[in-house]
């Protein structure tokens, strides 16, 4: 199965060959992942306009993915931008990150909470779970206060999460949503921190395998 992946910012070449690298590594077996830059977007999510600016370039770009090259659209953000509209607009199958690893754990009848990098997408995260529908499911999103550059440094971003996971209350929580799709996981103390990203492709993988979606 090939899927298309668009970023949801403006990211710079060293970035996108990191974030490229990253989708061979996760990718499951019979399926792969194109990951291509988003063209005139904002360069990061800071603000409630910028990731509304993020979802309407995404749209447009997404709907101009080629069905002759392409099997679906795989979104490249824990916060399924333009999902909806996409799968209304568009003749291909779209798959949000967040979406499937909510109602994954949601389905298990599994407590969940997430980490986000700042409050802009925390908030939105927990907007999108509540579309979603495991708005009961979901015990709060702690906030990391890190930069966009923070992304690509692992040892600093999981050292972030170990602490805030330590001083949050997680309660009942039986796994973390890392709150970014473009973060290695490693593990930690606690509840399982979840690598959204790696777990949407098993799960696509899964379906893959089961209803024959890859193409010979």
């Amino acid at each position: 199965m090939r899927l298309r992946a668009i970023t949801p910012i403006v990211v710079a070449e060293e970035e996108l060959t990191r974030r490229r690298a990253r989708y061979a590594e996760l990718a499951p077996p019979g399926v792969t992942v194109h990951l291509d830059n988003l063209p005139n977007g904002p360069d990061r999510l800071e603000s409630s306009d910028q990731i509304r600016v993020s979802e309407q370039r995404v749209h447009e770009v997404a709907l101009r993915t080629n069905p002759d090259r392409f099997d679906g659209i795989f979104l490249d953000c824990v916060l399924d931008p333009a999902l909806e509209q996409l799968q209304t607009d568009s003749a291909l199958p779209v798959f949000g990150i967040t979406r499937l690893v909510s109602s994954f754990l949601g389905s298990l009848g599994l407590q969940m909470a997430a980490v986000a990098r700042n409050h802009a997408i925390a908030d939105e995260l927990v907007e999108r779970i509540d579309a979603f529908g495991w708005s009961a499911h979901l015990k709060g999103v702690l906030i990391l206060d890190l930069s966009l550059e923070d992304i690509s440094d692992t040892d600093l971003w999981n050292r972030a999460v170990t602490e805030r996971l330590v001083a949050g209350d997680l309660a009942g929580v039986d796994a973390v949503i890392n709150g970014c799709s473009a973060v290695e996981v490693r593990p930690a103390g606690g509840p399982p921190v979840l690598d959204p990203t790696a777990l949407a492709l098993r799960l696509i993988g899964a379906g893959a395998d089961l209803f024959g979606w890859d193409r010979p």
